[in-house]
């Protein structure tokens, strides 16, 4: 009777998971037979392993940035102090034993490497490229720092997934290239949308078609767009001009020292005037060269210079009032002054 007591003891000893712990110098690692051997006809979805940081590999040409800024540092710092609160998403490399591509968690896993972290915790999801790349774009999309540049080809590495995976995704197609009168986003063929696309997102299925078009951009342009020197609207409709043209909207902006960049209106009639025949960079110079409504020349004066002058409390609203109050009663004495003067110099005259 002791014998199969100890023997119920073992068997339950072997079939617990490994316990997630983020003081990765004494959890007990895994064997990459572990995970070899769970890939049985009773493959579990996920589990729960403690992974060594060389054998985790970034996502191949996943569309997220790791910047060493301020919301890093955060992030390093409380990873130092807490450790790993959310384990990392990857899955198994094909024909690579042991070792894990990462779907979400690259700048977790870049804070780790910083702090000479030797493990990590993760849950590995027994799933394909596709299902993955469609798992990592959900993953990251909540996320408000991102750049229009790193949504765009998110969304269009999820469109080019769940194709694969056989839904429908023509979001693409939102505008042909006769429908320069069509405002862009507009609906789709037949008003049909694949709201798939735009689950667990914060943009709706029309934003995610404008996100789409913009890796139709060169480089440099995209990069505009990031920088916000750009907005959407008109680099939705440069996405639709052939890689010359957009070179020469490039070269103009150039050429301009970063002073011109094209209003929606302007881009429009650029892509009018390119579908009805050549185009020329001439015409690019004078449509972009042209006055832009609204867009007057603006003077700008930067907090950290009032602070000064107003209390700490002052709304930026309030500090433009009393500045604008300071202004008129300055006026106003001078006007006094002038007349004064003249009063002055006429009685001279008499």
């Amino acid at each position: 009777m002791k014998k199969e007591t100890k023997k119920s003891v073992d068997t339950t000893a072997k079939k617990k998971d490994i316990v997630e712990n983020n003081n990765t110098d004494t959890v007990n690692e895994t064997k990459p037979d572990a995970v070899v051997e769970a890939k049985s006809d009773a493959t579990p979805k996920s589990k729960s392993l403690i992974i060594k940081l060389e054998d985790l590999e970034p996502f191949k040409d996943h569309p997220y940035k790791v910047i060493e800024n301020e919301s890093m540092t955060e992030l390093t710092d409380s990873i130092k102090e807490h450790g790993i609160l959310n384990p990392l998403l990857v899955r198994p490399l094909e024909g690579e034993d042991g070792k894990y591509e990462i779907i979400s968690g690259h700048r977790r896993f870049y804070a780790a490497q910083k702090l000479g972290m030797r493990k990590v915790p993760c849950t590995v999801h027994f799933i394909d490229r596709d299902a993955a790349t469609v798992m990592m774009v959900d993953s990251n999309c909540q996320r408000t720092e991102l750049l229009p540049s790193e949504k765009a080809k998110a969304y269009k590495m999820k469109m080019d997934s769940m194709s694969r995976q056989g839904k429908r995704t023509d979001l693409e197609q939102t505008e042909t290239c006769d429908s320069t009168s069509r405002p862009v986003g507009a609906k789709l063929r037949d008003n049909r949308t694949d709201e798939k696309l735009a689950e667990n997102s914060a943009d709706s299925a029309r934003q995610i078609s404008r996100y789409i078009r913009l890796t139709y951009l060169v480089p440099e342009l995209l990069q505009y767009v990031d920088e916000g020197k750009i907005g959407m609207r008109p680099a939705v409709e440069m996405s639709y001009l052939d890689e010359e043209i957009q070179r020469d909207i490039v070269d103009r902006i150039d050429e301009s020292g970063g002073e011109v960049f094209p209003s929606h209106a302007q881009t429009r009639r650029i892509r009018e005037k390119a579908a009805e025949g050549e185009i020329t960079y001439e015409d690019i110079e004078k449509i972009m060269d042209e006055p832009k409504p609204n867009q007057a020349e603006k003077v700008s004066i930067k907090r950290a210079d009032l602070t000064k002058y107003f209390p700490s409390s002052y709304t930026p609203e309030q500090i433009i009032k009393s500045i604008l109050r300071i202004l008129e009663t300055q006026r106003q004495r001078e006007q006094q002054e002038l007349q004064r003067k003249e009063r002055k110099r006429d009685d001279g005259a008499r």
